[in-house]
């Protein structure tokens, strides 16, 4: 089981546009689950300036596997021209929760 699990972060550019993905990750089984943080301020480089902007932060939990599936659906439905998808590894968690996580998403 191990990095068979990530959780992974994307922004969004306000909470509406954080829960429409949401329910686009959650129909096509790609995660488990989704956090959306409504609040988070963003700093960043654009090209030659700083930009600061208000963002909404979805957490979602899905199996390695899906990830490169994961990436390319976000970016065709995502507003930003580069969008932020990290993963990270879970590397331990509650077992019966990964066990739903994976029951819940698609196969591979």
């Amino acid at each position: 089981m191990k990095n068979e699990f990530v959780a992974v972060y994307i922004t969004a550019p306000n909470q509406k546009d954080a829960q429409k993905l949401a329910q686009l990750l959650l129909k096509e089984r790609l995660v488990g689950c989704v956090n959306i943080v409504p609040y988070i301020e963003s700093l960043y480089r654009w090209g030659e300036k700083i930009e600061n902007h208000s963002e909404a932060l979805l957490i979602v939990k899905t199996r390695s596997v899906l990830m490169k599936d994961l990436v390319k659906f976000v970016k065709k439905h995502h507003s930003y021209k580069v969008p932020c998808i990290n993963a990270l590894p879970i590397l331990e968690g509650n077992p019966d929760y990964l066990k739903w996580l994976k029951e819940e998403t698609k196969k591979s």
